[in-house]
């Protein structure tokens, strides 16, 4: 049992690395040196989403495993129901659910925003400059939900894995 519960762990982190590495990287490397490589806002955007596609094909399934690996971890340490609501450890999951719950919203919020008929307009210039603009600060807002999102629930994990 407790190999298993070792490998159930080590999947959780690895899919966790590759989700909030991979969102952080975007976030505080990519996006910034993106701007000094074109001038163009759509160029970037274009970019962007292309980037922001690729990543989900190992970012989506990532999150679907973090999220299956969760549930048989809380599953494994609340013996009982109502443990959920009368311990620390319930509160404090309860709390990582509440964030995650958050974060799918968000993504599903990001997802919407540049859907593939978005995408085609930008690329071919549809688009009017303050369209591009709000687009621009849309994606940046939700994307930056996600990220906060993800670092606060890794932050949970942290305080679970403690026992507190």
């Amino acid at each position: 049992m407790a190999i298993e519960q070792a490998i159930i762990t080590w999947i959780h982190l690895v899919a966790s690395a590759i989700w909030v590495g991979g969102s952080l990287f975007i976030a505080m490397v990519f996006a910034p040196i993106l701007k000094t490589m074109s001038s163009s806002v759509e160029e970037r955007l274009q970019i962007m989403i292309k980037v922001g596609r690729r990543f989900n094909k190992v970012a989506v399934p990532s999150l679907v495993i973090l999220i299956a690996t969760g549930i048989f971890n809380a599953h494994q340490m609340l013996i009982r129901p109502d443990f959920l609501f009368s311990t620390s450890y319930g509160t404090l999951l309860v709390i990582k659910i509440i964030f995650v719950v958050g974060l799918l919203v968000a993504f599903g919020v990001h997802v919407r925003i540049i859907r593939k008929e978005v995408e085609q307009k930008i690329t071919t210039k549809q688009l009017s400059d303050s369209q591009i603009a709000r687009l621009r600060t849309k994606i940046i807002i939700v994307g930056e939900i996600t990220v906060i999102l993800s670092v606060a629930i890794l932050f949970m994990a942290a305080l679970l894995d403690t026992g507190i």
